[in-house]
């Protein structure tokens, strides 16, 4: 997700209050319905992570990295699903767009689309994040996918006007096509040393652990909506 280039201090510097904007967003839209945590015992499916290095396992062991993790707790539950890690580190929103075609080859039935950290971390124009975004959900929707948009906050770092526009990237696009939000990816493991490496950014074992505790119940809404929709 990150490249050695841009500002690590300034990037520091901003964790913290980022930990507590994420305390103050945790509480909104993080809470699945009662019947997604139970499990359909359907499938059986396969669920493409269109992600950076948050899915794609930057610095972990394949087995600790989140693909396999969320697999192995969907599988707990129930669901017949495989999990396909389509995360390149340091990759951007335009990244993700340009290799959407190659990631559909693997004939998903379902996406979760984790997006844009590394657009926020190099301060790049939210304006081009969210048209990358929008243009990845347009085709995903219009191919009939269902979709888990997970978000991702900026750093206050980077000023009151750029985190505004940041921020309101996907909770505007989740509502524009009518998709899943997870608003905030790292909920919980952003700015706690103990769950993230030591760089202080990509989370470690436990830190994809607590991702994945959190993120499963909405993962799993959406796999229940490919059943309903199949009835």
């Amino acid at each position: 997700m990150v490249r050695r280039h841009f500002n690590m201090a300034l990037l520091r510097s901003g964790l913290a209050a980022l930990a507590v904007v994420a305390a103050i967003g945790a509480g909104i839209g993080m809470t699945a319905p009662a019947s997604a945590q139970t499990g359909a015992g359907k499938g059986p499916y396969t669920l493409l992570a269109l992600g950076d290095s948050l899915t794609a396992g930057y610095g972990l062991p394949e087995a600790q990295s989140f693909t396999p993790q969320l697999q192995a707790a969907l599988r707990e539950k129930g669901y017949d699903v495989t999990v396909v890690n389509a995360g390149v580190s340091g990759d951007t929103t335009a990244g993700g767009l340009s290799r959407l075609d190659w990631a559909l080859a693997d004939k998903p039935d379902a996406v979760l689309v984790e997006l844009g950290a590394n657009d926020m971390l190099r301060g790049l124009d939210p304006t081009a994040a969210r048209a990358n975004l929008d243009a990845i959900l347009k085709r995903l929707t219009g191919e009939k996918l269902p979709v888990l948009l997970a978000g991702m906050y900026a750093s206050p770092s980077l000023g009151r006007a750029y985190m505004e526009r940041f921020n309101a990237i996907y909770p505007d696009l989740a509502k524009a096509y009518d998709v899943q939000l997870y608003p905030f990816f790292l909920d919980g493991v952003a700015a706690d040393a103990a769950l993230n490496q030591p760089d202080g950014i990509h989370p470690n074992a436990a830190g994809v652990k607590v991702i994945v505790e959190r993120i499963t119940p909405h993962v799993a809404r959406l796999l229940d909506g490919i059943a309903k929709s199949g009835d």
